[in-house]
């Protein structure tokens, strides 16, 4: 047998502390120090046509500041409409009743979120309230396509003179594709 000596169990000890403080450092910066009980969240709800490659823990932002997540994502038996509960920080209890959401995409192929832009209702939104003015996803590839296929924009060889100036831009794009907001239908509204 050999003899341990008291200066190697101190660093083997001293090491394992270290490691198990590293642990502890790396838990708390990744879960920005809520570790999934006591969160001082609330939840909304908002409804799409379509939600494109968004997934549940995308990030909710105001102006480009994460705000909350997306808990979860249902689908609506009656409309058949995409439900995503949100989750927000309650420090942002203060967003207007009408505030709307969108879902973008950070970049051409980057992670898709929520956005959302406050209104000017004095009313706030209240924790289980719904958000009624949304914006689905657009898909790029798909509107890329649609561009380049069509003819993209000038007709005749390039020349931005030719073609039918009458036309609009969107002519042939589907309404959810030209990114307004959908209206709240008149019985989803109490």
């Amino acid at each position: 047998m050999s003899v341990r000596s008291p200066r190697i169990e101190f660093a083997v000890g001293a090491f394992l502390l270290l490691a198990l403080a590293s642990l502890l450092v790396l838990a708390i910066a990744s879960t920005n120090g809520k570790f999934g009980f006591g969160r001082d969240n609330y939840e909304v709800t908002a409804k799409f046509t379509s939600i494109g490659a968004l997934r549940p823990n995308a990030p909710v932002k105001i102006g480009g500041v994460n705000v909350g997540q997306v808990a979860d994502i249902s689908l609506d038996p009656k409309s058949y409409a995409s439900v995503v509960t949100l989750s927000i920080d309650k420090r942002y209890n203060k967003l207007s009743a009408d505030t709307s959401a969108g879902i973008f995409t950070s970049g051409l192929l980057g992670e898709s979120y929520i956005g959302l832009t406050p209104g000017g209702d004095p009313d706030d939104l209240k924790p289980g309230d719904e958000i009624y003015l949304t914006q689905p996803a657009i898909d790029l590839i798909q509107l890329v396509g649609k561009y380049m296929f069509s003819g993209g924009g000038a007709q005749g060889g390039g020349n931005a003179s030719g073609g039918d100036a009458a036309k609009p831009a969107d002519a042939g794009t589907p309404d959810y594709l030209k990114g307004e907001p959908t209206a709240p239908s008149s019985e989803s509204k109490p």
